[in-house]
Protein backbone atom coordinates (compact mmCIF):
# COMPACT_ATOMS: atom_id res chain seq x y z
CA UNK A 1 0.00 0.00 0.00
CA UNK A 2 1.37 3.41 -0.98
CA UNK A 3 1.88 6.29 1.47
CA UNK A 4 -0.89 8.44 0.03
CA UNK A 5 -3.32 5.51 0.34
CA UNK A 6 -2.52 5.15 4.04
CA UNK A 7 -3.03 8.89 4.51
CA UNK A 8 -6.31 8.77 2.61
CA UNK A 9 -7.61 5.93 4.77
CA UNK A 10 -6.63 7.87 7.91
CA UNK A 11 -8.57 10.88 6.62
CA UNK A 12 -11.59 8.68 5.85
CA UNK A 13 -11.59 7.37 9.44
CA UNK A 14 -11.62 10.93 10.78
CA UNK A 15 -14.47 11.92 8.46
CA UNK A 16 -16.52 8.85 9.41
CA UNK A 17 -16.13 9.57 13.13
CA UNK A 18 -17.36 13.12 12.52
CA UNK A 19 -20.20 11.94 10.27
CA UNK A 20 -21.40 9.62 13.03
CA UNK A 21 -21.32 12.24 15.77
CA UNK A 22 -24.46 13.88 17.16
CA UNK A 23 -26.51 15.72 16.22
CA UNK A 24 -26.83 15.63 12.47
CA UNK A 25 -24.74 12.54 11.87
CA UNK A 26 -25.65 8.92 11.23
CA UNK A 27 -24.73 7.08 14.42
CA UNK A 28 -24.46 3.69 12.69
CA UNK A 29 -21.37 4.92 10.80
CA UNK A 30 -19.41 4.67 14.05
CA UNK A 31 -19.39 0.86 13.65
CA UNK A 32 -17.08 1.19 10.63
CA UNK A 33 -15.39 4.51 11.42
CA UNK A 34 -12.18 3.00 12.84
CA UNK A 35 -11.88 0.25 10.23
CA UNK A 36 -9.79 2.28 7.72
CA UNK A 37 -7.34 3.32 10.44
CA UNK A 38 -7.14 -0.22 11.81
CA UNK A 39 -6.45 -1.50 8.31
CA UNK A 40 -3.58 1.01 7.98
CA UNK A 41 -2.18 -0.20 11.30
CA UNK A 42 -2.53 -3.79 10.09
CA UNK A 43 -0.44 -3.09 6.99
CA UNK A 44 2.26 -1.30 8.98
CA UNK A 45 2.41 -4.11 11.56
CA UNK A 46 3.11 -6.50 8.68
CA UNK A 47 6.19 -4.57 7.69
CA UNK A 48 4.99 -1.84 5.34
CA UNK A 49 6.43 1.65 5.80
CA UNK A 50 4.41 4.19 7.73
CA UNK A 51 4.17 5.99 11.05
CA UNK A 52 1.16 4.87 13.11
CA UNK A 53 1.46 7.83 15.48
CA UNK A 54 1.19 10.53 12.84
CA UNK A 55 -1.36 8.76 10.64
CA UNK A 56 -3.65 8.24 13.62
CA UNK A 57 -3.04 11.87 14.64
CA UNK A 58 -4.51 12.92 11.28
CA UNK A 59 -7.62 10.82 11.97
CA UNK A 60 -8.20 12.18 15.43
CA UNK A 61 -7.40 15.80 14.58
CA UNK A 62 -10.05 15.76 11.84
CA UNK A 63 -12.56 14.26 14.28
CA UNK A 64 -11.77 16.76 17.06
CA UNK A 65 -11.91 19.84 14.85
CA UNK A 66 -15.04 18.94 12.87
CA UNK A 67 -17.01 17.60 15.86
CA UNK A 68 -16.09 20.34 18.37
CA UNK A 69 -15.17 23.38 16.24
CA UNK A 70 -17.71 25.39 18.21
CA UNK A 71 -15.41 25.48 21.27
CA UNK A 72 -13.68 28.35 19.46
CA UNK A 73 -16.72 30.53 20.22
CA UNK A 74 -15.89 30.38 23.93
CA UNK A 75 -12.10 30.37 23.94
CA UNK A 76 -9.18 30.63 21.50
CA UNK A 77 -7.60 27.82 23.55
CA UNK A 78 -9.77 25.59 21.36
CA UNK A 79 -6.85 25.21 18.93
CA UNK A 80 -4.63 23.87 21.70
CA UNK A 81 -7.45 21.59 22.89
CA UNK A 82 -7.96 20.09 19.43
CA UNK A 83 -4.27 19.45 18.87
CA UNK A 84 -3.57 18.06 22.34
CA UNK A 85 -6.63 15.81 22.47
CA UNK A 86 -5.85 14.44 19.00
CA UNK A 87 -2.25 13.85 20.08
CA UNK A 88 -3.37 12.04 23.26
CA UNK A 89 -5.63 9.79 21.17
CA UNK A 90 -2.83 9.13 18.69
CA UNK A 91 -0.44 8.19 21.51
CA UNK A 92 -3.02 5.72 22.84
CA UNK A 93 -3.40 4.21 19.36
CA UNK A 94 0.36 4.03 18.94
CA UNK A 95 0.70 2.35 22.38
CA UNK A 96 -1.79 -0.28 21.22
CA UNK A 97 0.23 -0.79 18.01
CA UNK A 98 3.52 -1.08 19.92
CA UNK A 99 2.05 -3.56 22.42
CA UNK A 100 0.51 -5.62 19.62
CA UNK A 101 3.87 -5.80 17.81
CA UNK A 102 5.58 -7.03 20.98
CA UNK A 103 2.96 -9.40 22.36
CA UNK A 104 0.71 -10.75 19.62
CA UNK A 105 1.20 -9.37 16.11
CA UNK A 106 -1.93 -10.90 14.62
CA UNK A 107 -5.60 -10.11 14.14
CA UNK A 108 -6.18 -11.37 17.69
CA UNK A 109 -3.80 -8.65 18.88
CA UNK A 110 -6.19 -6.00 17.53
CA UNK A 111 -8.36 -6.54 20.62
CA UNK A 112 -5.59 -4.93 22.70
CA UNK A 113 -6.97 -1.60 21.52
CA UNK A 114 -10.01 -2.05 23.76
CA UNK A 115 -8.40 -1.70 27.23
CA UNK A 116 -6.07 1.06 26.05
CA UNK A 117 -8.84 3.19 24.55
CA UNK A 118 -11.29 2.66 27.42
CA UNK A 119 -8.60 3.49 29.98
CA UNK A 120 -7.93 6.71 28.07
CA UNK A 121 -11.62 7.67 28.17
CA UNK A 122 -11.64 6.98 31.91
CA UNK A 123 -8.54 9.14 32.39
CA UNK A 124 -10.37 11.95 30.61
CA UNK A 125 -12.86 12.01 33.49
CA UNK A 126 -10.29 12.86 36.16
CA UNK A 127 -7.11 14.60 35.06
CA UNK A 128 -6.65 18.36 34.65
CA UNK A 129 -7.32 18.21 30.87
CA UNK A 130 -10.61 16.33 31.37
CA UNK A 131 -12.69 16.16 28.18
CA UNK A 132 -15.22 13.31 28.03
CA UNK A 133 -17.15 14.96 25.18
CA UNK A 134 -15.75 12.57 22.57
CA UNK A 135 -16.15 9.34 24.54
CA UNK A 136 -17.27 6.93 21.83
CA UNK A 137 -20.34 5.75 23.74
CA UNK A 138 -21.80 9.28 23.62
CA UNK A 139 -22.52 8.81 19.93
CA UNK A 140 -25.77 6.94 20.64
CA UNK A 141 -27.44 9.86 22.43
CA UNK A 142 -29.67 10.23 19.36
CA UNK A 143 -30.55 6.50 19.35
CA UNK A 144 -31.81 5.98 22.89
CA UNK A 145 -33.96 2.98 21.94
CA UNK A 146 -30.69 1.15 21.09
CA UNK A 147 -29.02 1.69 24.46
CA UNK A 148 -31.49 1.06 27.27
CA UNK A 149 -28.79 -1.28 28.66
CA UNK A 150 -26.73 1.82 29.56
CA UNK A 151 -28.56 1.47 32.90
CA UNK A 152 -26.19 -1.47 33.45
CA UNK A 153 -22.99 -0.42 31.67
CA UNK A 154 -23.08 3.34 31.26
CA UNK A 155 -21.40 5.01 28.29
CA UNK A 156 -18.43 2.63 28.68
CA UNK A 157 -20.64 -0.19 27.40
CA UNK A 158 -21.24 1.77 24.21
CA UNK A 159 -17.51 2.36 23.74
CA UNK A 160 -16.84 -1.37 24.21
CA UNK A 161 -19.58 -2.21 21.69
CA UNK A 162 -18.15 0.16 19.07
CA UNK A 163 -14.57 -1.06 19.45
CA UNK A 164 -15.53 -4.73 19.26
CA UNK A 165 -17.53 -4.29 16.06
CA UNK A 166 -14.84 -2.17 14.38
CA UNK A 167 -12.11 -4.67 15.24
CA UNK A 168 -14.13 -7.64 14.00
CA UNK A 169 -15.00 -5.90 10.72
CA UNK A 170 -11.34 -5.02 10.23
CA UNK A 171 -10.38 -8.64 10.89
CA UNK A 172 -12.82 -9.68 8.17
CA UNK A 173 -11.46 -7.08 5.74
CA UNK A 174 -7.85 -8.11 6.34
CA UNK A 175 -8.39 -11.82 5.63
CA UNK A 176 -6.48 -12.59 2.44
CA UNK A 177 -5.85 -16.34 2.38
CA UNK A 178 -8.25 -18.94 1.06
CA UNK A 179 -7.90 -20.79 4.38
CA UNK A 180 -9.39 -17.77 6.19
CA UNK A 181 -12.86 -18.33 4.76
CA UNK A 182 -14.06 -20.22 7.84
CA UNK A 183 -12.77 -17.43 10.10
CA UNK A 184 -14.56 -14.88 7.91
CA UNK A 185 -17.88 -16.72 8.27
CA UNK A 186 -17.50 -16.88 12.03
CA UNK A 187 -16.56 -13.20 12.28
CA UNK A 188 -19.48 -12.16 10.08
CA UNK A 189 -21.87 -14.15 12.27
CA UNK A 190 -20.41 -12.58 15.42
CA UNK A 191 -20.65 -9.07 13.96
CA UNK A 192 -24.30 -9.58 13.01
CA UNK A 193 -25.06 -10.90 16.51
CA UNK A 194 -23.12 -8.04 18.15
CA UNK A 195 -25.08 -5.48 16.16
CA UNK A 196 -28.50 -7.06 16.41
CA UNK A 197 -28.77 -8.49 19.93
CA UNK A 198 -28.05 -5.30 21.94
CA UNK A 199 -30.48 -3.31 19.78
CA UNK A 200 -33.24 -5.94 19.91
CA UNK A 201 -32.79 -6.39 23.67
CA UNK A 202 -32.82 -2.64 24.19
CA UNK A 203 -36.01 -2.15 22.21
CA UNK A 204 -37.71 -4.88 24.27
CA UNK A 205 -36.65 -3.15 27.50
CA UNK A 206 -37.76 0.22 26.10
CA UNK A 207 -41.24 -1.08 25.25
CA UNK A 208 -41.67 -2.89 28.57
CA UNK A 209 -40.20 -0.33 30.95
CA UNK A 210 -42.64 1.54 33.18
CA UNK A 211 -41.52 4.71 34.91
CA UNK A 212 -41.26 4.55 38.69
CA UNK A 213 -41.74 7.09 41.45
CA UNK A 214 -44.15 9.75 42.68
CA UNK A 215 -45.46 12.50 40.43
CA UNK A 216 -43.60 15.78 40.96
CA UNK A 217 -44.45 19.02 39.18
CA UNK A 218 -41.51 21.12 38.03
CA UNK A 219 -41.30 24.48 36.28
CA UNK A 220 -38.23 25.22 34.14
CA UNK A 221 -37.21 28.76 33.22
CA UNK A 222 -35.23 29.80 30.15
CA UNK A 223 -34.35 33.41 30.95
CA UNK A 224 -32.45 34.03 27.68
CA UNK A 225 -29.86 36.56 28.84
CA UNK A 226 -26.98 37.15 26.45
CA UNK A 227 -23.82 35.80 28.19
CA UNK A 228 -21.73 38.31 26.23
CA UNK A 229 -23.78 41.23 27.57
CA UNK A 230 -21.50 43.86 29.11
CA UNK A 231 -24.30 45.65 30.95
CA UNK A 232 -23.26 44.23 34.30
CA UNK A 233 -24.59 46.55 37.04
CA UNK A 234 -26.88 46.26 40.04
CA UNK A 235 -29.94 47.30 38.05
CA UNK A 236 -29.27 44.61 35.41
CA UNK A 237 -28.74 41.98 38.15
CA UNK A 238 -32.08 42.80 39.77
CA UNK A 239 -33.92 42.84 36.44
CA UNK A 240 -32.54 39.40 35.58
CA UNK A 241 -33.71 37.87 38.85
CA UNK A 242 -37.09 39.59 38.58
CA UNK A 243 -37.47 38.13 35.08
CA UNK A 244 -36.95 34.65 36.53
CA UNK A 245 -39.59 35.29 39.20
CA UNK A 246 -42.09 36.69 36.68
CA UNK A 247 -41.64 33.73 34.35
CA UNK A 248 -42.10 31.30 37.26
CA UNK A 249 -45.22 33.15 38.40
CA UNK A 250 -46.86 32.56 35.02
CA UNK A 251 -46.88 28.75 35.45
CA UNK A 252 -46.58 27.97 39.16
CA UNK A 253 -49.47 26.01 40.68
CA UNK A 254 -50.30 24.59 44.13
CA UNK A 255 -48.78 21.27 42.95
CA UNK A 256 -45.44 22.79 41.86
CA UNK A 257 -42.50 21.62 43.96
CA UNK A 258 -39.47 22.95 42.07
CA UNK A 259 -38.65 26.03 40.01
CA UNK A 260 -35.43 25.44 38.06
CA UNK A 261 -33.36 28.18 36.43
CA UNK A 262 -30.01 28.24 34.68
CA UNK A 263 -26.36 28.36 35.65
CA UNK A 264 -25.25 31.85 36.75
CA UNK A 265 -28.81 33.18 36.51
CA UNK A 266 -27.99 35.21 39.64
CA UNK A 267 -25.24 37.47 38.35
CA UNK A 268 -24.85 39.40 41.59
CA UNK A 269 -21.81 38.17 43.53
CA UNK A 270 -22.91 36.12 46.56
CA UNK A 271 -20.71 36.13 49.68
CA UNK A 272 -21.65 33.02 51.64
CA UNK A 273 -21.06 34.69 54.99
CA UNK A 274 -23.43 37.56 54.08
CA UNK A 275 -26.29 35.70 52.42
CA UNK A 276 -28.81 37.91 54.20
CA UNK A 277 -27.53 40.89 52.20
CA UNK A 278 -28.01 39.36 48.74
CA UNK A 279 -30.66 41.35 46.85
CA UNK A 280 -31.51 38.39 44.58
CA UNK A 281 -32.50 36.27 47.56
CA UNK A 282 -34.85 38.98 48.80
CA UNK A 283 -36.59 39.07 45.41
CA UNK A 284 -36.86 35.28 45.22
CA UNK A 285 -37.80 35.15 48.91
CA UNK A 286 -40.97 37.17 48.26
CA UNK A 287 -41.96 34.65 45.59
CA UNK A 288 -41.27 31.71 47.94
CA UNK A 289 -43.28 33.32 50.76
CA UNK A 290 -46.18 33.54 48.32
CA UNK A 291 -45.69 29.92 47.15
CA UNK A 292 -44.25 28.04 50.15
CA UNK A 293 -45.08 24.66 48.61
CA UNK A 294 -42.13 24.99 46.21
CA UNK A 295 -38.47 25.95 46.16
CA UNK A 296 -36.25 27.82 43.69
CA UNK A 297 -33.16 26.08 42.26
CA UNK A 298 -30.91 28.57 40.51
CA UNK A 299 -27.25 29.12 39.62
CA UNK A 300 -24.92 31.87 40.80
CA UNK A 301 -21.33 32.82 41.54
CA UNK A 302 -20.48 32.54 45.22
CA UNK A 303 -17.48 33.69 47.24
CA UNK A 304 -15.96 32.85 50.59
CA UNK A 305 -12.88 33.91 52.52
CA UNK A 306 -9.81 31.71 52.58
CA UNK A 307 -8.90 30.49 56.06
CA UNK A 308 -5.66 31.65 57.63
CA UNK A 309 -2.76 29.46 56.55
CA UNK A 310 -4.50 28.38 53.32
CA UNK A 311 -3.34 31.32 51.21
CA UNK A 312 -1.11 29.06 49.09
CA UNK A 313 -4.08 26.95 47.98
CA UNK A 314 -4.02 27.20 44.18
CA UNK A 315 -7.64 28.47 43.72
CA UNK A 316 -7.10 31.18 46.37
CA UNK A 317 -7.31 34.69 44.89
CA UNK A 318 -5.67 37.73 46.42
CA UNK A 319 -7.56 41.00 46.81
CA UNK A 320 -5.23 43.58 45.29
CA UNK A 321 -2.05 43.87 47.33
CA UNK A 322 -3.80 43.11 50.61
CA UNK A 323 -3.30 40.07 52.81
CA UNK A 324 -6.87 38.91 52.21
CA UNK A 325 -7.65 35.93 49.96
CA UNK A 326 -10.93 34.50 48.76
CA UNK A 327 -12.38 31.59 46.77
CA UNK A 328 -14.82 31.87 43.86
CA UNK A 329 -17.33 29.09 43.12
CA UNK A 330 -19.75 28.25 40.35
CA UNK A 331 -22.69 27.20 42.49
CA UNK A 332 -26.20 25.81 42.36
CA UNK A 333 -28.49 27.16 45.08
CA UNK A 334 -31.76 25.87 46.50
CA UNK A 335 -33.90 28.56 48.13
CA UNK A 336 -36.95 27.71 50.21
CA UNK A 337 -38.77 29.29 53.14
CA UNK A 338 -36.27 27.87 55.64
CA UNK A 339 -32.78 28.21 54.22
CA UNK A 340 -30.45 28.61 51.27
CA UNK A 341 -28.60 25.40 50.36
CA UNK A 342 -25.77 25.31 47.84
CA UNK A 343 -23.29 23.04 46.12
CA UNK A 344 -20.21 24.05 44.16
CA UNK A 345 -19.30 22.80 40.72
CA UNK A 346 -16.71 19.99 40.87
CA UNK A 347 -15.97 19.27 37.20
CA UNK A 348 -14.55 22.53 35.84
CA UNK A 349 -14.20 23.35 32.17
CA UNK A 350 -10.46 23.24 31.31
CA UNK A 351 -8.92 26.61 30.38
CA UNK A 352 -12.22 28.42 30.96
CA UNK A 353 -12.85 27.72 34.66
CA UNK A 354 -9.66 25.89 35.62
CA UNK A 355 -5.97 26.44 34.99
CA UNK A 356 -3.69 23.44 35.71
CA UNK A 357 -1.38 24.00 38.67
CA UNK A 358 1.67 23.41 36.50
CA UNK A 359 0.60 26.56 34.61
CA UNK A 360 0.90 28.64 37.75
CA UNK A 361 1.99 31.71 35.81
CA UNK A 362 -1.63 31.91 34.52
CA UNK A 363 -3.15 31.61 37.99
CA UNK A 364 -4.82 35.03 37.89
CA UNK A 365 -5.98 34.76 34.29
CA UNK A 366 -8.32 32.72 32.12
CA UNK A 367 -7.74 31.53 28.58
CA UNK A 368 -11.20 32.77 27.62
CA UNK A 369 -13.11 35.95 26.88
CA UNK A 370 -11.72 37.71 29.96
CA UNK A 371 -14.84 37.47 32.12
CA UNK A 372 -13.50 34.75 34.42
CA UNK A 373 -10.21 34.95 36.29
CA UNK A 374 -8.07 32.14 37.62
CA UNK A 375 -9.32 28.77 38.86
CA UNK A 376 -12.59 28.19 40.69
CA UNK A 377 -12.71 26.37 44.00
CA UNK A 378 -14.57 23.07 43.76
CA UNK A 379 -16.38 20.64 46.03
CA UNK A 380 -14.40 17.38 46.25
CA UNK A 381 -17.54 15.25 45.85
CA UNK A 382 -21.10 15.79 44.59
CA UNK A 383 -23.81 16.11 47.20
CA UNK A 384 -27.58 16.35 46.96
CA UNK A 385 -29.81 19.15 48.13
CA UNK A 386 -33.13 18.40 49.82
CA UNK A 387 -36.65 19.78 49.80
CA UNK A 388 -39.46 18.03 51.61
CA UNK A 389 -39.13 14.32 50.92
CA UNK A 390 -37.04 14.91 47.79
CA UNK A 391 -33.30 14.63 47.31
CA UNK A 392 -32.16 16.30 44.10
CA UNK A 393 -28.85 16.12 42.29
CA UNK A 394 -27.99 19.27 40.36
CA UNK A 395 -25.33 18.91 37.67
CA UNK A 396 -23.84 22.29 36.77
CA UNK A 397 -23.19 22.68 33.04
CA UNK A 398 -20.11 20.61 32.03
CA UNK A 399 -20.72 18.13 34.89
CA UNK A 400 -23.62 16.60 32.96
CA UNK A 401 -21.10 15.13 30.46
CA UNK A 402 -19.60 12.92 33.23
CA UNK A 403 -21.72 9.79 33.57
CA UNK A 404 -19.91 8.33 36.57
CA UNK A 405 -20.04 11.65 38.40
CA UNK A 406 -23.78 12.15 37.84
CA UNK A 407 -24.44 8.58 38.99
CA UNK A 408 -23.11 9.55 42.42
CA UNK A 409 -26.14 11.79 42.94
CA UNK A 410 -28.44 8.79 42.38
CA UNK A 411 -26.21 6.57 44.52
CA UNK A 412 -26.57 9.05 47.37
CA UNK A 413 -30.36 9.05 47.12
CA UNK A 414 -31.35 11.65 44.52
CA UNK A 415 -34.82 10.89 43.14
CA UNK A 416 -34.61 13.62 40.49
CA UNK A 417 -31.72 15.00 38.44
CA UNK A 418 -31.47 18.62 37.34
CA UNK A 419 -29.07 20.18 34.84
CA UNK A 420 -28.43 23.90 35.24
CA UNK A 421 -26.31 25.29 32.41
CA UNK A 422 -25.42 28.30 30.29
CA UNK A 423 -24.80 27.10 26.75
CA UNK A 424 -24.99 30.58 25.26
CA UNK A 425 -21.19 30.97 25.15
CA UNK A 426 -21.05 28.66 22.11
CA UNK A 427 -23.61 30.51 20.00
CA UNK A 428 -25.97 28.76 17.59
CA UNK A 429 -23.66 25.79 16.94
CA UNK A 430 -23.78 22.00 17.45
CA UNK A 431 -22.29 22.54 20.94
CA UNK A 432 -25.49 23.32 22.82
CA UNK A 433 -27.40 20.63 20.91
CA UNK A 434 -24.81 17.95 21.73
CA UNK A 435 -24.85 19.03 25.37
CA UNK A 436 -28.63 18.60 25.54
CA UNK A 437 -28.36 15.14 23.98
CA UNK A 438 -25.94 13.94 26.66
CA UNK A 439 -28.60 14.52 29.34
CA UNK A 440 -30.62 11.73 27.72
CA UNK A 441 -27.75 9.34 28.47
CA UNK A 442 -27.74 10.36 32.15
CA UNK A 443 -31.49 9.70 32.36
CA UNK A 444 -31.11 6.15 31.01
CA UNK A 445 -28.01 5.31 33.07
CA UNK A 446 -29.76 6.17 36.35
CA UNK A 447 -33.45 5.79 35.40
CA UNK A 448 -33.98 9.30 36.67
CA UNK A 449 -36.15 11.96 35.10
CA UNK A 450 -34.19 15.08 34.23
CA UNK A 451 -35.27 18.72 34.25
CA UNK A 452 -32.84 20.92 32.33
CA UNK A 453 -32.57 24.70 32.36
CA UNK A 454 -30.22 26.35 29.87
CA UNK A 455 -29.91 30.13 29.83
CA UNK A 456 -30.41 30.43 26.06
CA UNK A 457 -31.58 26.86 25.37
CA UNK A 458 -32.15 24.02 25.01
CA UNK A 459 -34.19 23.63 28.20
CA UNK A 460 -36.50 20.68 28.66
CA UNK A 461 -37.73 17.56 30.39
CA UNK A 462 -36.46 14.01 29.82
CA UNK A 463 -38.07 10.85 31.18
CA UNK A 464 -36.44 7.72 32.61
CA UNK A 465 -36.17 6.08 29.17
CA UNK A 466 -34.32 9.05 27.68
CA UNK A 467 -37.34 10.38 25.78
CA UNK A 468 -37.69 14.15 25.52
CA UNK A 469 -41.08 15.16 26.92
CA UNK A 470 -40.76 18.88 26.22
CA UNK A 471 -38.04 21.21 25.04
CA UNK A 472 -37.68 24.87 24.24
CA UNK A 473 -36.41 26.64 21.16
CA UNK A 474 -32.93 28.12 21.15
CA UNK A 475 -32.44 31.80 22.02
CA UNK A 476 -36.04 32.36 23.09
CA UNK A 477 -37.31 33.46 26.49
CA UNK A 478 -39.60 30.72 27.73
CA UNK A 479 -41.01 28.83 30.70
CA UNK A 480 -42.32 25.25 30.64
CA UNK A 481 -43.91 22.87 33.13
CA UNK A 482 -44.11 19.09 33.44
CA UNK A 483 -44.90 16.37 35.95
CA UNK A 484 -41.98 13.97 36.36
CA UNK A 485 -41.61 10.71 38.27
CA UNK A 486 -39.29 10.93 41.29
CA UNK A 487 -37.61 7.50 41.34
CA UNK A 488 -35.60 6.20 44.31
CA UNK A 489 -34.61 2.79 42.88
CA UNK A 490 -30.94 2.51 41.91
CA UNK A 491 -29.81 0.96 38.64
CA UNK A 492 -26.82 -1.36 38.44
CA UNK A 493 -24.86 1.52 36.95
CA UNK A 494 -25.94 3.93 39.70
CA UNK A 495 -24.70 1.45 42.29
CA UNK A 496 -21.38 0.57 40.64
CA UNK A 497 -20.52 3.53 38.41
CA UNK A 498 -17.86 3.16 35.71
CA UNK A 499 -16.80 -0.39 36.60
CA UNK A 500 -16.06 -1.25 32.94
CA UNK A 501 -13.66 1.67 32.74
CA UNK A 502 -12.00 0.59 35.98
CA UNK A 503 -11.50 -2.94 34.64
CA UNK A 504 -9.96 -1.47 31.47
CA UNK A 505 -7.66 0.70 33.59
CA UNK A 506 -6.34 -2.31 35.48
CA UNK A 507 -5.89 -4.29 32.26
CA UNK A 508 -3.95 -1.37 30.74
CA UNK A 509 -1.79 -1.13 33.83
CA UNK A 510 -1.02 -4.85 33.50
CA UNK A 511 -0.16 -4.49 29.80
CA UNK A 512 2.14 -1.56 30.48
CA UNK A 513 3.83 -3.52 33.25
CA UNK A 514 4.38 -6.47 30.89
CA UNK A 515 5.78 -4.12 28.23
CA UNK A 516 8.15 -2.60 30.78
CA UNK A 517 9.41 -6.04 31.82
CA UNK A 518 9.88 -7.12 28.19
CA UNK A 519 11.76 -3.92 27.38
CA UNK A 520 14.04 -4.28 30.41
CA UNK A 521 14.76 -7.94 29.61
CA UNK A 522 15.65 -6.92 26.05
CA UNK A 523 18.10 -4.33 27.37
CA UNK A 524 19.71 -6.87 29.71
CA UNK A 525 20.12 -9.36 26.86
CA UNK A 526 21.79 -6.72 24.69
CA UNK A 527 24.22 -5.83 27.47
CA UNK A 528 24.97 -9.52 28.09
CA UNK A 529 25.65 -10.14 24.40
CA UNK A 530 28.22 -7.33 24.40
Amino acid sequence: MKKYQKLLLSVISGLLLWAAWPLRGCSALVFIALVPLLYVEERISKGEKGHVLWLSFVTFLIWNVLATWWVWNATPAAILAWVLNALFMAIVFWAFHFTKMKLHNSRLGNFLLIPYWMAFEFLHYYWSAKWPWLSLGNVFSTCTTWIQWYSVTGVAGGTLWILLVNILINNIASCEKESDRKAIRWNVAIVIALLALPIIGSKIVYNCYEEKGEDTEIVVIQQNCDPWNEQFDSQFYDQTVQKNVDLAESLVSPETRFILSSESAIQEGIWLDHIQDVRAFKIIGKFIDKHPQCCFVIGGTTYEWVLKGMEDDFPARQIGNSDRYYYAHNSALLIDTVSVQHRNKSKLTPAVEAIPEWMGFLKNFSITMGIARGTLKTDPYPHNMSFGEHQIGVAICYESAFGGYVSEFARKGADLLFVSTNDGWWGDTPGYRQHFEFSKLRAIENRRCIARSANTGISGFIDQKGDVLQKTEYWKEDVIKATLKANTEKTFYSKHGDYLYRIAMWMTFGLLLVMFVITMLGLFKKKASH
